[in-house]
């Protein structure tokens, strides 16, 4: 017996009802690519999570660079956007998708900055181990550049059923 014929049992019994029908009614929204609030908060989440680590990241380096503290001024608009994008639908299609499409951009920056930044340490792409270890984390900013395309996503899709 698998653990959701197990499941369907014990909630014909009238047991774990409520647990068992949240998970099934989220699962069925998915399938049928209705995320959008979900997926709105995720993004919120994962926008405050990920600037929280980019700014103690870019603290260790103390901003040297202004454009360091572009993902950190952003982030509280993207998070403000997908929380917004939880209980309104004008939102989730307008303010989180515009407001990601400039997360994702500047992820995609970031990414060129750090390669950039790689190239620019003493002995640059020869001595690459070294300098990726040392330098700039070569793909972080591909991590903020997601946040963007969840928010993008979320704004694509449709909203769950109440």
């Amino acid at each position: 017996m698998t653990w959701y014929e197990g499941a369907a049992r014990r909630r014909a019994a009238g047991g774990d009802a409520p647990v068992v029908h949240r998970l099934d009614h989220l699962v069925r929204n998915v399938e049928q690519g209705r995320f959008e609030r979900t997926l709105s908060g995720l993004t919120a989440v994962a926008a405050i999570v990920t600037g929280a680590e980019i700014w103690l990241e870019h603290d260790k380096a103390s901003f040297g660079n202004r454009m360091m503290w572009t993902p950190v001024a952003l982030t509280p608009f993207v998070a403000a956007a997908g929380i917004a994008g939880i209980w309104s639908r004008r939102a989730a299609k307008g303010a989180l998708p515009a407001t990601s499409a400039v997360v994702l951009a500047n992820g995609l920056q970031g990414t060129y900055l750090h390669v950039r930044g790689i190239s620019q340490k003493p002995g640059g792409w020869r001595m690459a181990r070294y300098n990726i270890e040392m330098g700039p984390p070569l793909l972080a900013p591909l991590l903020f550049a997601m946040v963007g395309g969840m928010g993008l996503l979320a704004a694509v899709l449709r909203r769950e059923d109440s």
